[in-house]
């Protein structure tokens, strides 16, 4: 099965060499490229890629805004987001994420792990690259803490509680799987009720609930 990426970034080179990266691998097809903000939204309506591959940094409407406009909560139909960045302390991914965003990579990640990022996300098991998801969503945490709900709707199983922190740390659910000793799809079973009981769009806001509670140290 193809996934279709729509790439978007308002410096020609980079968008052109991320679209040949990505258009290199024989399950990837990029579909479209947008050099702003606005084509980026427009395009991703149109074409509705699985993907859309988003520079934080953008004329018209930057990341945060296209974000919000295609993965936002109040989007019926929301398109999963990547955002890249060149500095992983850009100040705009934090508010991404807060968006709706389900991963985040940074430009010098290289094509390996850009590859795994479009891969994660096409099927909704995305979250920030691991080395540097401790430090982000503790200062994701730290900065909202006060505004987020810290209970549950139903409580956590221990087993839920186990997953909850291996999804905060950036285990994907074959990592879950093989780390507790469970089956793929029981890994997958906890992570979607996890999204249930903590009221969450995606992994990245189980996670960053996790910081919020103290269940994983910042």
């Amino acid at each position: 099965m193809t996934t279709r990426v729509l790439v978007a970034d308002d410096q020609d080179l980079v968008r052109t060499g991320l679209s040949m990266i990505l258009d290199a691998q024989p399950d990837i097809e990029v579909v479209g490229q947008a050099a702003d903000g606005k084509a980026a939204v427009e395009l991703a309506h149109r074409l509705r890629p699985d993907v859309c591959l988003v520079d934080i940094r953008m004329p018209g409407l930057d990341g945060i805004e296209v974000t919000e406009l295609l993965a936002g909560r109040g989007v019926a139909d929301p398109i999963a987001v990547v955002v890249i960045t060149t500095f992983d302390l850009d100040e705009y991914v934090h508010g991404a994420l807060r968006a709706g965003a389900r991963g985040f990579l940074l430009k010098d990640a290289g094509p390996e792990l850009l590859v795994q990022a479009v891969h994660a996300a096409a099927v909704g098991d995305a979250l920030i690259a691991p080395n540097i998801t401790r430090r982000l969503l503790a200062t994701l945490a730290a900065g909202a803490s006060s505004k987020r709900r810290t209970q549950p709707i139903e409580p956590l199983t221990q087993r839920e509680e186990e997953v909850l922190k291996l999804v905060a740390v950036g285990r994907t659910n074959a990592e879950i799987a093989a780390e507790l000793f469970i089956s793929l799809t029981t890994a997958k079973t906890h992570v979607a009720s996890l999204l249930t009981k903590i009221g969450a769009r995606n992994r990245v806001e189980i996670a960053m609930w996790a910081y919020d509670t103290g269940r994983v140290g910042h």
